[in-house]
C-alpha cells in the first residue's frame, strides 16, 4: 500500500519567521500501515518523531517530526 506524507515547517520560538508561505512537500512511501509509513519517513529524513495521532474514524493521521532545530507538521494518508 502507498501512503502520502505531507510536511510543512512550523514556527519555533527560537526561529519565529513568518511561515504562512512555508513550502509544503509530499513524499510517497510504500508501507503496510500509517505507523510503518511515518517510521520510514523519519528514518529516511534522519529525524525524530515527536507525536503521531491516528483517529479511528478518519483515514488521515497527523503528527509532528523534528529535524535539527526545526519542527514539521505531517499528514499521512493512503495515496
Amino acid at each position: 500500500m502507498q501512503f502520502t506524507i505531507e510536511s510543512r515547517e512550523l514556527t519555533t520560538q527560537s526561529n519565529p519567521r513568518n511561515y504562512s508561505g512555508a513550502e509544503l512537500t509530499w513524499t510517497t512511501i510504500d508501507a503496510d500501515t500509517a505507523d510503518d509509513a511515518i517510521s520510514e519517513f523519519v528514518r529516511q529524513n534522519d529525524s525524530e518523531l515527536v507525536s503521531f495521532l491516528k483517529p479511528a474514524e478518519c483515514r488521515e493521521s497527523i503528527g509532528t517530526v523534528r529535524k535539527d532545530d526545526i519542527v514539521f507538521l505531517v499528514r499521512v494518508y493512503e495515496a
